[in-house]
């Protein structure tokens, strides 16, 4: 069973979680394993850059092990690009998920055996006991000594290949963009040599998010301000230390005609701030992100209650998400579920 990461957790993660969670666009996971086929002997060797390093594999991965980095988008990534199979140990887990049956898919995962360590992931000494041929991290958090994990040294000196997600070299996710999705996709397409499953799903993306995007621009009018903000989650000091400032889900706004209010309060991912911040911000609409929450939705209730003078208590104009909010191969489902939230006049009502 997968540990449920306590949300300080995600602090002292270096905030690990843009990544974070994420579908397969709209490919529910019964369908993820289509793929297989395309795999070969062929293509290889392949070399990629990682955070300043160069890795070089001769044969598709067989024994991947995902760390947990509060992040469902390696996993995702490997489900859609129906790698599941390759998986001998994964960490990561919301327990919910906008794509159909992904949740209980990564579920169904092996886990390892691993006990996880302090910092809520796979010691050093367990991660090499597990074999592993390659090791994904959401950020570089994952392969610190300081934390008790595996360098990415260690990783090399028993023959084990190691990856970064795009934009987690730093573990700085604050530029994050729905682009480094896809890169997650065409990296992972080119290690396991099924680069054709990954295009495929980086155009159907790219595609459904052109048609959200092109139905509002035609309508016209305001972009609503929003506040995105984890569900009964506390990083920081104040009230609200878990609102969402910048990072992927500005991206995602962006394209589905929307602006983050409080994304000039602070160049971070996240911002902290207080209950009067909060409360002077006209808020037109409200995204509410459920991480290991099982009623998101009660949440963004309470919120309208305790903020009544915001437009959006006035409009009851809330949505909430899980995984596709965050670095993976579901954004188009987040940039058409706060689509038509937002712009009913558009894409209809919810």
């Amino acid at each position: 069973m997968h540990r449920k990461r306590p949300a300080m957790a995600v602090l002292a993660g270096a905030l690990c979680l843009v990544t974070a969670a994420c579908g397969g666009s709209s490919t529910s996971a019964t369908t993820e394993n289509a793929a297989k086929g395309e795999r070969s002997g062929a293509g290889y060797p392949v070399t990629l850059k990682n955070c300043g390093r160069s890795t070089t594999y001769t044969k598709a991965p067989s024994r991947v092990v995902v760390m947990n980095g509060a992040s469902v988008a390696e996993v995702s990534t490997l489900l859609a690009l129906g790698l599941g199979d390759r998986i001998v140990a994964n960490q990561q887990s919301y327990g919910a998920s906008e794509v159909k049956g992904r949740a209980e898919a990564i579920e169904k995962l092996p886990d390892g055996g691993v006990k996880p360590n302090d910092a809520f992931d796979i010691p050093r000494e367990a991660m090499l006991g597990l074999r592993p041929d390659l090791v994904l991290s959401t950020t570089a958090y994952g392969f610190s000594s300081g934390n008790g994990f595996a360098t990415r040294d260690d990783l090399a000196s028993v023959a084990a290949n190691s990856y970064v997600s795009p934009q987690g070299c730093d573990e700085d996710t604050s530029k994050m963009t729905i682009e480094d999705s896809y890169q997650l996709l065409r990296d992972l397409g080119r290690i396991f040599q099924v680069e054709a499953r990954a295009e495929k799903l980086i155009a159907d993306s790219k595609r459904k998010i052109a048609t959200v995007s092109d139905k509002i621009r035609a309508k016209g009018g305001k972009q609503p301000r929003v506040m995105v903000v984890f569900s009964n989650m506390s990083m920081g000091a104040n009230d609200f230390s878990s609102v969402a400032a910048n990072g992927i889900w500005n991206d995602i706004l962006n394209k589905a005609g929307g602006t983050n209010a409080f994304a000039s309060v602070t160049k971070n991912t996240f911002a902290d701030l207080s209950k009067e911040k909060v409360a002077a911000e006209p808020v037109d609409a409200l995204v509410v992100i459920g991480y290991q929450d099982k009623n998101p939705a009660a949440f963004a209730r309470k919120l309208l209650r305790d903020f009544p003078q915001w437009p959006a208590a006035k409009n009851n104009r809330y949505v909430t998400l899980s995984d596709s909010a965050y670095l993976g191969p579901s954004n188009d489902l987040a940039v058409t579920k706060i689509g038509e939230m937002l712009h009913p006049e558009a894409l209809g009502e919810r």
